[in-house]
């Protein structure tokens, strides 16, 4: 099975028309089985031991401020957009007709001013390299790596605001989208906007616009599972006091106590006049 469908140009040339639909199924059930797979390693094998809440710093108030509305706004925009281009890319191949171009277009453009917009007020408003793996990053997961491994390590520590799964996640995500977001943007070309007529003739060689579509395919593949894992994450018991700061903004001083390290994620005296990361 090849990831990318090839076609036979009308000049005789072999170039690449789309991804192998196929994929769409092996990233859904790929995804259904990592969270199945998790969930039995969790119950089974390495139940989640509860942390004893660390000593009480002063100046931590009794709900922790952890997403703007801001933030969380951008999220859920974000996430319907994402849902809405899911949805109206791959539906249609799965049989179900309706006149997705214009949703797919439409939620492309929501999901790239989006991104945009969270891009300036990442690096604006909030603590931009917070979301970037980091040395001790790196040296924790060694640490539960061979922990789990049964070698001698130092004690893993406490988190930081977000940890590294969290963060390599989002690597993930920012470079997925930024592949559907430019090669997204070509396409437009093609079909009839608002902003502009269809333009067929853009000039790009049939190999060139073939590997547009094929990114533009696999990384929508690879959006089936992360968004399927993410919502997978989200639900988790363990986890809900995390998805809950996403939709309130804030989580309860014992949670943070007990799961971050007070040093790696500083909290500021809460603000009465804003709302604030």
């Amino acid at each position: 099975m090849g990831l990318i469908r090839w076609v036979i140009s009308p000049w005789g040339q072999s170039v690449p028309s789309h991804a192998a639909w196929v994929l769409v199924w092996v990233a859904l059930i790929a995804a259904i089985f990592f969270a199945v797979a998790h969930t039995l390693y969790v119950a089974l094998v390495a139940p989640a031991k509860k942390s004893a809440p660390a000593a009480p710093v002063a100046g931590v108030p009794e709900r922790v401020p952890r997403h703007s509305l801001l933030a969380r706004l951008f999220h859920w925009i974000m996430a319907a957009a994402m849902l809405a281009l899911l949805f109206s890319a791959f539906l249609p191949i799965l049989g179900m007709r309706f006149n997705w171009v214009q949703f797919h277009w439409i939620a492309g453009l929501l999901l790239t001013a989006s991104i945009l917009f969270h891009i300036v007020h990442a690096t604006l408003a909030m603590d931009f390299w917070a979301i970037w793996p980091d040395c001790a990053d790196v040296k924790d997961a060694i640490n539960r790596v061979k922990k789990f491994f049964g070698k001698p390590a130092s004690e893993p520590g406490r988190f930081a605001k977000y940890p590294l799964e969290n963060k390599l996640y989002h690597l993930v995500v920012m470079l997925a989208g930024l592949a559907v977001i430019v090669t997204g943007l070509f396409m437009m070309k093609r079909v009839p906007s608002i902003f502009s007529p269809r333009n067929p003739y853009v000039a790009f060689h049939d190999l060139t616009w073939g590997l547009v579509y094929a990114l533009h395919g696999l990384a929508g593949v690879a959006f089936i599972a992360l968004t399927v894992i993410h919502v997978y994450f989200g639900l988790r018991p363990e986890k809900l006091p995390i998805t809950k700061s996403m939709i309130f903004g804030w989580m309860s001083r014992d949670f943070y106590l007990s799961k971050y390290d007070q040093n790696r994620w500083k909290i500021e005296p809460p603000k009465t006049s804003t709302d604030t990361d």
